[in-house]
Protein backbone atom coordinates (compact mmCIF):
# COMPACT_ATOMS: atom_id res chain seq x y z
CA UNK A 1 0.00 0.00 0.00
CA UNK A 2 1.57 3.17 -0.75
CA UNK A 3 2.22 5.57 2.12
CA UNK A 4 1.97 9.11 0.69
CA UNK A 5 -1.38 10.55 0.15
CA UNK A 6 -4.47 9.82 1.61
CA UNK A 7 -4.21 5.95 1.64
CA UNK A 8 -2.41 5.99 5.36
CA UNK A 9 -5.02 8.42 7.20
CA UNK A 10 -7.87 5.82 5.93
CA UNK A 11 -6.44 3.22 6.99
CA UNK A 12 -5.42 4.77 10.28
CA UNK A 13 -9.03 5.09 10.55
CA UNK A 14 -10.32 2.46 9.45
CA UNK A 15 -8.07 0.64 12.19
CA UNK A 16 -9.37 3.87 14.47
CA UNK A 17 -5.63 4.58 15.85
CA UNK A 18 -5.25 6.35 18.72
CA UNK A 19 -1.75 7.88 17.17
CA UNK A 20 -0.30 8.39 13.53
CA UNK A 21 1.63 5.66 11.51
CA UNK A 22 1.30 3.25 15.21
CA UNK A 23 -1.31 0.75 14.88
CA UNK A 24 -1.61 -1.89 17.90
CA UNK A 25 -2.33 -5.09 18.11
CA UNK A 26 -5.63 -4.68 19.14
CA UNK A 27 -5.96 -2.10 16.85
CA UNK A 28 -5.10 -3.93 13.98
CA UNK A 29 -7.11 -6.77 15.30
CA UNK A 30 -10.59 -5.08 15.40
CA UNK A 31 -9.65 -3.06 12.44
CA UNK A 32 -9.22 -5.96 10.16
CA UNK A 33 -11.79 -7.78 12.03
CA UNK A 34 -14.12 -4.76 11.19
CA UNK A 35 -13.40 -4.62 7.37
CA UNK A 36 -13.12 -8.38 6.87
CA UNK A 37 -9.96 -8.71 5.53
CA UNK A 38 -7.21 -11.31 5.64
CA UNK A 39 -4.45 -10.34 3.88
CA UNK A 40 -2.14 -7.43 2.76
CA UNK A 41 -3.61 -7.69 -0.78
CA UNK A 42 -6.78 -7.24 0.51
CA UNK A 43 -5.82 -4.24 3.17
CA UNK A 44 -4.44 -2.72 -0.57
CA UNK A 45 -7.49 -3.13 -2.59
CA UNK A 46 -9.62 -1.66 0.68
CA UNK A 47 -7.52 1.72 1.01
CA UNK A 48 -7.48 2.13 -2.81
CA UNK A 49 -11.37 1.70 -2.56
CA UNK A 50 -11.72 3.88 0.10
CA UNK A 51 -9.34 6.78 -1.36
CA UNK A 52 -11.42 6.61 -4.65
CA UNK A 53 -14.94 7.00 -3.18
CA UNK A 54 -14.14 9.35 -0.19
CA UNK A 55 -11.52 11.85 -1.40
CA UNK A 56 -10.83 11.46 -4.89
CA UNK A 57 -15.19 11.69 -5.70
CA UNK A 58 -15.32 8.57 -7.92
CA UNK A 59 -18.81 6.23 -8.24
CA UNK A 60 -18.85 3.13 -6.33
CA UNK A 61 -17.02 0.26 -7.15
CA UNK A 62 -19.62 -2.40 -8.44
CA UNK A 63 -18.81 -5.47 -5.82
CA UNK A 64 -17.44 -8.85 -7.96
CA UNK A 65 -19.13 -11.87 -7.69
CA UNK A 66 -18.58 -13.64 -4.52
CA UNK A 67 -15.86 -15.53 -5.48
CA UNK A 68 -13.96 -13.19 -7.15
CA UNK A 69 -14.14 -10.85 -4.43
CA UNK A 70 -10.60 -9.73 -2.71
CA UNK A 71 -12.67 -8.60 0.85
CA UNK A 72 -16.04 -8.02 2.07
CA UNK A 73 -17.46 -4.48 1.20
CA UNK A 74 -20.13 -4.56 3.88
CA UNK A 75 -18.10 -1.76 5.20
CA UNK A 76 -17.08 -0.58 2.24
CA UNK A 77 -21.10 -0.18 0.51
CA UNK A 78 -22.25 1.20 4.02
CA UNK A 79 -19.88 4.17 3.28
CA UNK A 80 -20.84 4.55 -0.71
CA UNK A 81 -24.48 5.02 0.95
CA UNK A 82 -23.39 8.25 2.41
CA UNK A 83 -20.12 9.07 1.12
CA UNK A 84 -20.21 13.12 2.23
CA UNK A 85 -20.97 11.34 5.81
CA UNK A 86 -18.50 8.96 5.50
CA UNK A 87 -15.86 12.06 4.32
CA UNK A 88 -17.16 14.22 7.50
CA UNK A 89 -15.86 11.41 10.13
CA UNK A 90 -12.30 10.29 8.13
CA UNK A 91 -11.80 14.70 8.06
CA UNK A 92 -12.43 14.69 11.83
CA UNK A 93 -11.14 11.49 12.95
CA UNK A 94 -7.63 12.99 11.05
CA UNK A 95 -8.05 15.84 13.62
CA UNK A 96 -8.01 13.81 16.66
CA UNK A 97 -5.03 11.39 14.76
CA UNK A 98 -2.95 14.71 14.48
CA UNK A 99 -3.50 16.78 17.44
CA UNK A 100 -0.77 16.37 20.55
CA UNK A 101 -2.25 14.82 23.13
CA UNK A 102 -1.89 18.18 25.39
CA UNK A 103 -2.38 20.21 23.01
CA UNK A 104 -5.76 21.92 21.65
CA UNK A 105 -4.73 22.88 17.67
CA UNK A 106 -1.92 20.90 15.58
CA UNK A 107 0.64 23.21 13.68
CA UNK A 108 -0.01 25.06 10.44
CA UNK A 109 2.65 22.81 8.28
CA UNK A 110 0.77 19.99 9.38
CA UNK A 111 -2.63 20.66 9.17
CA UNK A 112 -1.26 21.96 5.26
CA UNK A 113 0.03 18.52 4.98
CA UNK A 114 -3.49 17.01 5.70
CA UNK A 115 -5.62 19.69 3.83
CA UNK A 116 -3.49 18.89 0.94
CA UNK A 117 -3.85 14.78 0.55
CA UNK A 118 -7.90 15.53 2.28
CA UNK A 119 -9.17 18.27 1.01
CA UNK A 120 -7.46 19.57 -2.52
CA UNK A 121 -8.35 16.70 -4.22
CA UNK A 122 -12.15 17.22 -3.31
CA UNK A 123 -12.80 21.05 -3.63
CA UNK A 124 -9.65 22.72 -5.64
CA UNK A 125 -10.37 25.92 -4.37
CA UNK A 126 -8.91 24.69 -1.28
CA UNK A 127 -5.26 24.63 -3.34
CA UNK A 128 -5.71 28.31 -3.83
CA UNK A 129 -6.19 28.49 0.23
CA UNK A 130 -3.19 26.73 0.39
CA UNK A 131 -1.36 28.82 -1.64
CA UNK A 132 -2.31 32.14 0.34
CA UNK A 133 -1.36 30.22 3.23
CA UNK A 134 2.21 29.36 1.63
CA UNK A 135 2.65 33.50 1.23
CA UNK A 136 1.92 34.23 4.63
CA UNK A 137 4.60 32.40 6.05
CA UNK A 138 4.47 31.91 9.94
CA UNK A 139 1.13 34.27 10.15
CA UNK A 140 -1.13 31.48 10.78
CA UNK A 141 0.57 29.38 13.27
CA UNK A 142 -1.67 27.12 14.28
CA UNK A 143 -5.37 24.97 13.60
CA UNK A 144 -7.63 24.51 16.36
CA UNK A 145 -10.89 22.20 16.06
CA UNK A 146 -13.32 25.21 14.91
CA UNK A 147 -10.76 26.52 12.41
CA UNK A 148 -10.51 22.39 11.19
CA UNK A 149 -14.25 21.96 10.79
CA UNK A 150 -15.23 25.56 9.19
CA UNK A 151 -12.48 24.40 6.65
CA UNK A 152 -14.17 21.56 5.12
CA UNK A 153 -17.36 23.50 5.59
CA UNK A 154 -16.04 26.16 3.79
CA UNK A 155 -15.01 23.60 0.75
CA UNK A 156 -18.45 22.27 1.06
CA UNK A 157 -20.72 25.26 1.00
CA UNK A 158 -18.63 27.85 -0.79
CA UNK A 159 -18.35 28.36 -4.87
CA UNK A 160 -15.22 28.00 -6.00
CA UNK A 161 -15.53 31.82 -7.72
CA UNK A 162 -16.69 32.99 -3.48
CA UNK A 163 -19.82 34.78 -4.93
CA UNK A 164 -21.75 33.14 -1.78
CA UNK A 165 -19.35 33.94 0.45
CA UNK A 166 -20.58 35.94 3.56
CA UNK A 167 -17.83 38.21 5.04
CA UNK A 168 -20.36 38.68 7.91
CA UNK A 169 -20.98 35.41 8.93
CA UNK A 170 -19.15 33.84 11.38
CA UNK A 171 -15.72 32.24 9.28
CA UNK A 172 -12.38 32.46 11.11
CA UNK A 173 -9.81 34.80 10.32
CA UNK A 174 -7.72 32.95 8.34
CA UNK A 175 -10.96 32.71 5.76
CA UNK A 176 -11.89 36.33 5.83
CA UNK A 177 -8.62 37.21 4.93
CA UNK A 178 -7.90 34.44 2.17
CA UNK A 179 -11.33 35.97 -0.01
CA UNK A 180 -9.91 39.55 0.79
CA UNK A 181 -6.23 38.16 -1.04
CA UNK A 182 -8.22 36.35 -3.31
CA UNK A 183 -10.16 39.67 -4.09
CA UNK A 184 -6.96 41.91 -4.85
CA UNK A 185 -5.54 39.18 -7.01
CA UNK A 186 -8.37 38.89 -8.84
CA UNK A 187 -8.81 43.06 -9.26
CA UNK A 188 -5.15 42.49 -10.78
CA UNK A 189 -6.39 40.75 -14.05
CA UNK A 190 -3.61 38.11 -13.67
CA UNK A 191 -4.61 36.00 -10.74
CA UNK A 192 -1.53 36.20 -9.64
CA UNK A 193 0.39 37.20 -6.71
CA UNK A 194 3.13 40.31 -7.75
CA UNK A 195 6.57 38.86 -6.12
CA UNK A 196 7.17 41.13 -2.87
CA UNK A 197 2.97 41.54 -2.03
Amino acid sequence: MPLDGSRPIIFAWQMSAKEMAKISKEEWVRGTTSLRVSSVHAISVAMSELEDLLVQGKPPVKPPTKKDEEYNRSVYMGYAADPKAAFQKLYQFSFVLVKPEQSKNIDMDTSVAFWTVLLVPKFPLMGEVLGFIGEKPGTYKATNKDLWSMMLEFCETVKPDLSNYEADGAWPTLLDDFVAWKGTQVGTGNGKVDGDD
